[in-house]
């Protein structure tokens, strides 16, 4: 089924969203691994899986819609040198998600392509609880003070 062309490029702006999440998520989970935080190591592991399966439904989506995918580009990688500064930008990175999902779904809705705009809310819908499960985390730095969450997160 031939797509609308804008669409198509905005989904492949989405799937540059998510390949740049995977990459920043994955590189946050091995360093807690490497600093012996096996919690927060595991926790942005499945973040990164997350981000994998929605890269791996834009593609189809716009294989589908008769487009190619953009797998080549990446937008800026922000690595945080301390568990905090990771938060703080997987915050950043996923507030820019989801921002641009509703404007994806807003777009869909107007050019009346309702099955691209309910399969974008699927992944809003995940990109919403991977916003509160950072703002979870945050929230207990904030109420336990950095080292003491730590200890929390190490190998049991």
């Amino acid at each position: 089924m031939k797509g609308n062309e804008k669409m198509i490029h905005i989904l492949n702006g989405l799937l540059a969203d998510e390949l740049t999440a995977i990459n920043q998520y994955m590189v946050h989970s091995e360093m807690c691994d490497d600093w012996g935080y096996e919690k927060l190591h595991k926790h942005f592991e499945k973040r990164a899986i997350d981000e994998m399966k929605h890269a791996e439904k834009l593609i189809g989506r716009i294989l589908f819609l008769e487009g190619i995918p953009s797998v080549s580009v990446l937008n800026k990688i922000m690595i945080g040198a301390t568990v905090e500064k990771q938060l703080i930008n997987d915050h950043f990175a996923e507030e820019g998600a989801i921002k641009a999902y509703n404007e994806a779904i807003a777009y869909a809705g107007e050019i009346k392509d309702f099955a691209t705009r309910d399969f974008l809310q699927q992944i809003l819908n995940e990109e919403d609880a991977h916003m509160d499960a950072i703002e979870g985390l945050q929230s207990q730095i904030e109420q336990m003070s950095a080292p003491i969450f730590l200890t929390t997160q190490v190998k049991e």
